[in-house]
């Protein structure tokens, strides 16, 4: 199988599409890390329960996963740069709607669709990457670029949606991303050139099915466990639905010579041990900052724009990080700076765990740098994954290592904060005719201390400090899953391992 790369790509033309593909990079992870601090705003005006609340922050993730394996077959059929213009024009239709949304499942609507345009752009980034860089070692560079523009959309973000919040209602987070969209789009045309797999073989339409439904089943499943509780029947139901479409079609793939998703691919140590990367640093991320963006308003009383600043340390700490990762893998090995990439992360949730009471900021501004710096291997994760990757299966190197990442963006969100909401409930346990809604959430513990005038004093003292707790001691878990994946990873990736020269794969 060869790849159509079309018209032959100059060394200037190559890095002047590298900054069309980073700066969509950088828009995507902005809208991911905006409703972080978006969401109390949002919780205020439409006045969501618990699960309409966590399907805000969740519909996003899930509606990728679910749609990755398919738009990136597509692209490498149809051509990666139409894919990822079309992927601009429905992420800029789906912020503009925004303005018509009124109520909760009218904004998860929204965040659904602007999942399908990210699940378009996404994967086209990084398999235009692949086959744009053919040098290992520019690859590489590209690559620590490409990671370095994420941790700048995570820094940006915050910011941007609390300088906006402050003076303009919380839609003005998303309507943000419409002029952005048509720079990009504009830039593509110019710049990028058409990139495709042009003898890919028969669609696969029940495989197609299979992995929606599988992702989809599988997401809602750990929502439900981390709402519900093991014993749920709808989410013991959703796991048997996710292990049997997913099976079937892993099964389907390994059977076919032309699969919807190379399966394959996994039988590479460098490679699994690459997503396992991904996986592990999104969970943590996901989970780490929209724990703290609310602790930091609705705990410490930050306006939107200061919570944005205070979570800067882990973006900018990623920011320095992505482009030196692949100058230290160069010395001490990519093996090292996989695992300890995710060691360094484990520290900042031990910073967290750690913490004397009453928590201050300080060690949150450590756990956020330390959890910033362990976010830079993410840089060498990609590389170890593309690199080892030939470039025919580039499209399914790049579904699997996004869906690594939406995966466990769900999952850090699914289970660390369903664990985080479970000791909140737990610890506050306050009855009376307003039980309920506090025990919601700390936003709804707010809501309802403010309804009660100066008797609700007490009972949102005790629901900031039932917060807190949840906090930290959800850092715990934090520390153990990262400490896994780093002993997972060292075991997975050679010791002499080199993304810098040759490929990892084949």
């Amino acid at each position: 199988m060869t790849i159509t790369v079309d018209p032959p790509v100059s060394a200037r033309r190559r890095w002047a599409g590298l900054v069309v593909l980073s700066a969509s990079v950088l828009l995507v992870v902005m809208d991911m890390t905006v409703l972080n601090v978006a969401l109390p705003a949002i919780t205020e005006d439409l006045r969501p329960d618990s699960i309409e609340l966590l399907w805000m922050v969740d519909a996003y993730s899930l509606v990728v996963s679910g749609l990755l394996v398919t738009v990136s077959a597509l692209g490498d059929r149809w051509g990666r740069k139409r894919m990822l213009l079309c992927g601009f024009a429905v992420f800029g239709l789906a912020s503009l709607a925004v303005l018509a949304a009124d109520s909760a499942p009218e904004v998860i609507a929204v965040r659904a669709l602007l999942g399908v345009g990210g699940a378009m752009i996404m994967p086209s980034t990084l398999s235009m990457i692949r086959n744009l860089f053919t040098d290992p070692a520019e690859r590489a560079r590209a690559l620590g670029v490409w990671a370095a523009m994420a941790a700048v959309g995570a820094a940006m973000g915050p910011i941007l949606a609390g300088f906006l919040l402050e003076h303009f209602s919380w839609r003005s987070a998303f309507l943000v991303n419409v002029p952005v969209m048509v720079v990009a789009t504009v830039a593509g045309l110019l710049l990028l050139p058409e990139s495709r797999s042009p003898r890919s073989g028969r669609w696969d339409a029940l495989g197609t099915v299979l992995s929606m439904v599988g992702m989809v089943a599988l997401v809602y499943a750990v929502k439900s466990f981390g709402k519900h509780g093991l014993a749920s029947p709808g989410a013991l139901a959703a796991t048997a639905v996710a292990a049997l479409a997913l099976g079937w079609f892993v099964v389907r793939c390994l059977k076919r010579p032309d699969p919807l998703l190379e399966i394959r691919l996994f039988r590479n140590g460098p490679f699994s041990a690459g997503v396992v990367t991904a996986l592990t640093t999104s969970i943590a991320m996901a989970a780490v900052l929209l724990l703290l963006a609310q602790w930091m308003q609705l705990v410490r009383g930050d306006s939107p724009l200061m919570a944005g600043v205070l979570l800067l340390p882990a973006a900018l700490a990623a920011l320095v990080s992505s482009p030196l990762a692949p100058v230290l893998a160069a010395r001490v090995g990519a093996r090292a700076v996989l695992a300890g990439g995710l060691a360094v992360t484990a520290l900042g949730f031990l910073a967290l765990l750690l913490a004397s009471e009453p928590l201050g900021y300080p060690p949150v501004a450590v756990a956020l740098l330390l959890i910033g710096l362990g976010n830079g291997s993410l840089a060498i994760a990609s590389a170890v994954i593309m690199s080892g990757t030939p470039a025919a299966k580039s499209g399914s190197a790049a579904a699997i290592e996004e869906t690594s990442y939406e995966v466990g963006a769900a999952l850090g969100v699914a289970v660390l904060g369903s664990l985080a909401a479970a000791v909140y409930r737990a610890e506050l346990g306050h009855d009376g005719v307003a039980a309920g809604a506090a025990r919601e959430s700390l936003g709804g513990a707010v809501d309802v201390a403010r309804e009660l005038g100066p008797a609700g004093g007490q009972l949102l003292e005790q629901a900031k400090a039932a917060f807190t707790d949840s906090l930290t001691l959800t850092s715990g878990a934090g520390v153990l899953l990262m400490l896994a994946g780093a002993l997972t990873v060292w075991l997975l990736t050679p010791r002499d391992l080199d993304v810098s020269s040759t490929t990892t794969g084949h």
